[in-house]
C-alpha cells in the first residue's frame, strides 16, 4: 500500500494502490504517518503508482462508517497532514494524474506541489454529499487565496495543471517532479531544517523575526569556512 525507497537524500514514498487510484484506508494512512516520521534524510518526494496520484479517502471504507467512526478517520487523516507538515524534511508532493479531495489535501500539507502537465486537481467532496477534513478547510485558502478556495471547494470543478500553477496551488508543471526534489537535495541539510519551519510558521511577526535571527546566527557560525571560500 506504501512503498518506501529511501536515496542518499531523498526518501521516495509511493502511495501503491492504482487499482483503486491510491485511495487511502486507515492502514494506509497508519502506514503513510510512519513513512514520513522514519524519514532520515533531507527531502521526501511523494508519489502516486499508476495514472493517479491520490483519489483521497476510500469512499468504500468511509461509506461503512458510523458517526464516531467516521470522527476518527477525519482526525486520522489530519494527522498523518500534520505528521508531513511538522517532517524536519522538506516533502514534496510529485502530482502525476488525478489529485481529488483528500489527495489534494494531502499535497496542501507538503512544502512544495510539483505538478506534471498530466495532474487535474478537484475538491469533489460537495458532488457527494462531503467537503475535505484532513485539513484542507484551512490549508487550501492559505495556498490559493480564499477566493480561488471558494471556487474549487464549493464548486467541486476538475483544474488541469497549468490552471492549478495560476492559483498558486502548484509552484511549478514539469515533466519529471523528481527534477525538483533533486534541486533542493543539492541544497545545504542544516539550512533545509532551519529554514522550512521559518517559512511555514504563522506566529507573530516578532517571533519570527527572533527565530530567523537565530536560525541565521546559527548558520552563519556553522558554515564560517565555507562563506569565506566563496
Amino acid at each position: 500500500m506504501i512503498e518506501t525507497t529511501i536515496g542518499a537524500d531523498i526518501t521516495s514514498i509511493t502511495l501503491d494502490r492504482p487499482h483503486r487510484r491510491n485511495a487511502l484506508t486507515p492502514d494506509g494512512l497508519d502506514a503513510l504517518q510512519a513513512a514520513v516520521e522514519e524519514c532520515e534524510t533531507s527531502v521526501i518526494c511523494l508519489h502516486g503508482a499508476g495514472p493517479a496520484f491520490c483519489a483521497g479517502a476510500d469512499l468504500d471504507v468511509v461509506a461503512d462508517l458510523g458517526r464516531e467512526e467516521a470522527a476518527a478517520f477525519a482526525e486520522q487523516g489530519q494527522r498523518v497532514a500534520r505528521a508531513i507538515v511538522e517532517s524536519p524534511a522538506v516533502v514534496i508532493a510529485a502530482i502525476d494524474g488525478a489529485a481529488r479531495g483528500g489527495g489534494v489535501e494531502l499535497a496542501l500539507a507538503c512544502d512544495l506541489r510539483v505538478a506534471t502537465p498530466a495532474a487535474t486537481f478537484a475538491e469533489t467532496g460537495v458532488r457527494l454529499g462531503l467537503f475535505g477534513a484532513w485539513g484542507g478547510t484551512h490549508r487550501l485558502p492559505r495556498v490559493v487565496g480564499e477566493g480561488n478556495a471558494m471556487d474549487l471547494a464549493l464548486s467541486g470543478r476538475t483544474v488541469d495543471a497549468e490552471t492549478a500553477l495560476r492559483m498558486g496551488l502548484v509552484s511549478r508543471v514539469t515533466d519529471d517532479p523528481t527534477e525538483v526534489a533533486r534541486e533542493v537535495a543539492a541544497s545545504d541539510p542544516a539550512a533545509l531544517e532551519r529554514l522550512q519551519p521559518l517559512l511555514r510558521d504563522r506566529g507573530t511577526a516578532a517571533a519570527r523575526e527572533r527565530a530567523e535571527r537565530e536560525a541565521f546566527a546559527d548558520l552563519v557560525t556553522r558554515n564560517a569556512g565555507t562563506l569565506r571560500d566563496g
